[in-house]
């Protein structure tokens, strides 16, 4: 597909992420839309006339080339939803964004991503504790995520480029400024094994409002969140929470009960939003890592139950080499999530699949 029209959806007013993908559902491509007439347009659930003379009529075509030739010179990808690139936990996100913007020299759907989140006003305990967490999942070929902020995100990226463990770092504004200006060196360095990512095009501010966006990235492109140390009103409990509606896994470490910047991560597990881990190896536990072999494992002849319906037969054969989360289930399947929950229950009722810590699934 033609990245200039790909983006120039993007710059039209009154498509946001939601008619876009309605509009490519039904047109195919992002070109076609741009070919559609105001009739062909209106035939779209959510697309009224407004929306659809602005799509007629706009210029978003040129700005997008003028966008397209920066990107371009300075080798930034343009990740499309659908492209192989694209983080596939966050396609899976009800609100994914349509188009990333990344720099970096990392694979993005790295079979394990964490992201590490907490305060700006990380204290010598939170560095600490972000050094050992990067220490104990070194070993386990991770990719961390994290904002680039200051405090817990900063620690985080630092102690994984000290480590030489692929580090992203989620930006709330575009890729052609690094903020807070502090990190730029930290930024050149994360771009060796690792890299920086953004659905804000060049030329955006690190504006109030986009960091709660950036937060559902940091979120949807994880299979877990590790909150570090939070204020209650922190924007850690934010993606926290974002990433317990996408149904991923959080954990917190606990502080002491008067302590500040250990309000947040104890309202997260005291209200079980989180679980506890006092120590990073514990995370390794939840997840079920720790059970499965550093060496590939070997694909193993199951004899499946006859009557097994059709699709509960393609979830088991899915689990077959491996224990998956209910995410990599259901893109391997491509069973509806909706109903992959009542077929994962039924097989775990029948003792076929057992569920692991972590919300991951194996064969009995």
């Amino acid at each position: 597909m033609n990245k200039k029209h790909q983006i120039a959806l993007t710059l039209i007013n009154g498509v946001g992420t939601l008619i876009a993908k309605k509009l490519l559902h039904h047109f195919g491509t992002a070109e076609r839309v741009f070919e559609a007439n105001v009739k062909e347009l209106l035939q779209i659930e959510g697309v009224g006339k407004k929306t659809a003379e602005a799509i007629v009529n706009t210029n978003a075509l040129e700005l997008a080339e003028n966008e397209l030739a920066f990107l371009e010179k300075h080798q930034i990808q343009v990740l499309f939803y659908d492209d192989d690139e694209y983080p596939r936990r966050l396609r899976n996100c009800y609100d994914a964004p349509l188009l990333l913007y990344y720099k970096g020299s990392v694979d993005l759907n790295k079979a394990r991503v964490v992201s590490i989140v907490g305060t700006r006003n990380a204290t010598t305990y939170g560095k600490m504790l972000c050094k050992k967490l990067i220490e104990v999942l070194k070993p386990y070929d991770v990719l961390i995520t994290s904002g680039l902020a200051h405090g817990v995100d900063a620690a985080a990226h630092k102690e994984s480029v000290l480590a030489d463990v692929p580090t992203v770092g989620v930006l709330g504004h575009g890729l052609d400024r690094i903020y807070p200006a502090a990190h730029r060196e930290l930024a050149a360095k994360m771009l060796k094994n690792g890299g920086l990512l953004t659905e804000f095009l060049p030329g955006t501010n690190p504006d109030r409002e986009n960091f709660p966006k950036r937060n559902r990235i940091i979120a949807g492109m994880a299979d877990v969140t590790i909150v570090v140390e939070a204020s209650i009103k922190g924007g850690a409990l934010i993606t926290a929470e974002i990433a317990n509606s996408y149904n991923r896994d959080v954990y917190a470490f606990p502080g002491r009960v008067n302590d500040e910047f250990s309000e947040g991560c104890n309202f997260l597990i005291k209200t079980n939003r989180a679980g506890l881990i006092n120590h990073p190896q514990d995370l390794i536990y939840y997840l079920g890592w720790d059970e499965e072999s550093p060496k590939k494992k070997q694909a193993v002849q199951v004899q499946l139950p006859l009557d097994l319906s059709r699709e509960e037969r393609t979830v088991c054969e899915a689990l077959l080499n491996a224990a998956l989360a209910v995410d990599e289930i259901f893109v391997s399947t491509n069973i509806a999530q909706s109903k992959l929950a009542i077929i994962l229950l039924t097989l775990e009722m029948k003792g076929i699949i057992i569920a692991l810590p972590g919300k991951l699934f194996k064969l009995a």
